[in-house]
């Protein structure tokens, strides 16, 4: 991926090209969505997902030939404030040390899991975001897009594998990353930290046996940073003026 300051971000005269080629070839099928990025991003409904990506492949001017990646995305705490304190934010180092209750910005109903798609055209050099939610919380599903992109196989093998995300038609939708007995989908927003079970080799029986996890679960607080009277800048101004560096005393 590529942003707005690096020497790799696309031209803005070209993207505004591609952007009409899309609009053009693919009248009311795309929603842009804002981005700070030198590419497109675009959301398309579930059901005109293989259609598009279909479009994007062989359009005249468009020859998106290659999927260079299939991610997941859980937006099950998207714009929720987990930390809340007088004198805390949501983030970076300043994040707070007691937990808040605000329940804003949660993800709607059919808004949890999206499916992103990375396109690259290497005959036009451009790239191209593709963004699709699944219309089912409970059981998140959307097209596979093998049949168009071979190399999508892996990837959405792995989407599955971590947040449980379903692709209608792959070919061999497996778990990819963790082990055939796994339980759960650990890049879940509610899959617990310390996990669900654990494993041990078992020398009475010889063999590597599951048992639940002994870990005990706790919160992790941010670190804070608080004033410090060492970096007081009256402090640091005396001392700068002091011979040598140094104060009396």
């Amino acid at each position: 991926m590529t942003n707005d300051t690096g020497s790799s971000a696309q031209p803005p005269g070209r993207l505004a090209q591609l952007r009409a080629l899309l609009e053009q070839a693919l009248p009311e099928k795309l929603l842009g969505v804002a981005n700070h990025t030198g590419e497109l991003t675009y959301e398309v409904l579930p059901a005109d997902l293989l259609a598009v990506a279909q479009a994007l492949r062989d359009g005249a001017g468009l020859d998106f030939e290659m999927c260079m990646d299939v991610c997941g995305v859980d937006y099950l705490e998207h714009g929720r404030a987990e930390w809340e304190t007088e004198h805390a934010t949501v983030s970076g180092f300043s994040r707070g040390v007691a937990r808040g209750a605000r329940t804003e910005g949660a993800a709607h109903a059919g808004r949890r899991f999206a499916v992103v798609y990375h396109l690259l055209s290497i005959a036009h050099n451009q790239r191209l975001r593709l963004k699709v939610f699944c219309a089912d919380d409970a059981q998140p599903m959307v097209d596979s897009v093998t049949g168009i992109w071979e190399s999508a196989n892996w990837f959405e093998r792995e989407a599955f594998d971590l947040f449980g995300i379903l692709f209608k038609g792959h070919p061999d939708l497996r778990r990819l990353l963790t082990d055939y007995g796994f339980i759960g989908h650990p890049f879940r927003k509610d899959f617990p930290l310390i996990g669900n079970v654990e494993v041990r080799y078992d020398p009475e029986k010889g063999r590597v046996v599951y048992q639940p996890v002994s870990i005990e679960p706790r919160v992790l607080v941010p670190k804070v940073i608080r004033h410090d009277n060492r970096y007081d800048p009256a402090l640091t101004a005396a001392t700068a003026a002091a011979p040598n560096g140094k104060t009396d005393g």
